[in-house]
């Protein structure tokens, strides 16, 4: 063959079809999906199917008349409870926001992401806003950088307000000598301590965020763990208004404290015996934490509930 006869061929193979496809196009094989993406496409509703799971497991373990007639029925109780269940989809929502400039549809994701955090397995609410945001939301590169760091920046913040909190905290949680011994409080400050200087020391590594988005990351969780303390604190006062809101605002501070030291036992019964300590009334102590945990489980379950079949509606609507 010639050289004029190659240089047609190559000019006839290179023409565009009616439908602007070459046929040198035609000879390239392409997937017909892309399997990264794949798992994202059924996450989503084995998140909603999971979460209608275990709302119906444990519907049958909450008296909803009689938590109704004793919790306050005045509207400043329900809005506060509100924002304080609400706070970190908010929270979360900000921090995305600024990242993606996710739209507000989006804050259905985030409680999911708290739902099946707290509900099924944690950080499994993580991966399921990760997928959602891979099939939602258009962004340069992946967004499994962004969601882990947030993760990781939530953890630090919390580490670096707990240990903040207990250096204040110290004296007070000395005096009521407590059943934590000095080995296994030591062990737990040590945890939280390497836990927080890891990500920072080996930041370049494991962070994907520029710096700058980092620090907004790491403000932000800090906001919103200050502004859950404060919350709680205002929740427990309006139960029992006659207990002044300094005590309850003491008292939600030695409840992160313990909350997250993670080698101490019976955090619970350790946190009611700190409050009785320092509120007295042991009996209406104990009432309103039972009662509010008993709040927050018939929430979680009720927005669970909404959540779910809203999921699986939605998707058999668009199948």
């Amino acid at each position: 063959m010639s050289t004029a006869d190659i240089a047609a061929t190559r000019r006839i193979e290179a023409a565009p079809l009616m439908d602007g496809t070459t046929i040198r196009d035609l000879y390239v094989t392409t997937p017909l999906m892309k399997s990264g993406r794949n798992w994202t496409a059924w996450f989503g509703p084995l998140i909603s199917l999971a979460l209608l799971a275990a709302v119906f497991v444990q519907l049958g373990s909450v008296d909803f008349p009689m938590l109704l007639g004793l919790v306050p029925r005045t509207f400043t109780f329900w809005a506060v409870f509100a924002l304080t269940y609400s706070l970190t989809p908010l929270f979360d929502w900000f921090i995305f926001n600024r990242l993606w400039s996710i739209p507000a549809g989006g804050l259905a994701a985030l409680f999911r992401k708290r739902l099946s955090n707290e509900l099924l397995l944690g950080y499994v609410g993580d991966v399921y806003f990760y997928a959602w945001a891979r099939r939602h939301v258009r962004m340069d590169g992946s967004p499994f950088g962004a969601v882990k760091d947030s993760a990781i920046l939530s953890g630090v913040m919390g580490n670096v307000v707990t240990l903040a909190m207990l250096f204040l905290t110290f004296p007070l949680l000395s005096s009521l000598q407590l059943a934590i011994d000095g080995r296994t409080l030591g062990i737990s400050l040590g945890i939280l301590v390497l836990t927080s200087l890891v990500p920072m020391l080996l930041g370049r590594r494991i962070f994907s965020l520029p710096a700058a988005k980092q620090r907004l990351v790491a403000a932000v969780h800090f906001a919103r763990i200050v502004a859950n303390l404060l919350l709680y604190a205002l929740l427990w006062h309006l139960m029992l208004p006659d207990v002044a809101i300094s005590w309850w605002v003491m008292l939600s501070t030695v409840r992160l404290v313990l909350s997250r030291l993670p080698l101490v036992p019976n955090k619970d019964v350790l946190f009611a015996g700190v409050a009785t300590f320092l509120v007295g009334r042991e009996g209406e102590i104990a009432e309103i934490l039972a009662l509010l945990a008993s709040l927050l489980l018939a929430t979680h379950l009720l927005v669970g509930l909404l959540l779910g079949a809203s999921g699986v509606i939605r998707r058999r609507i668009a199948a």
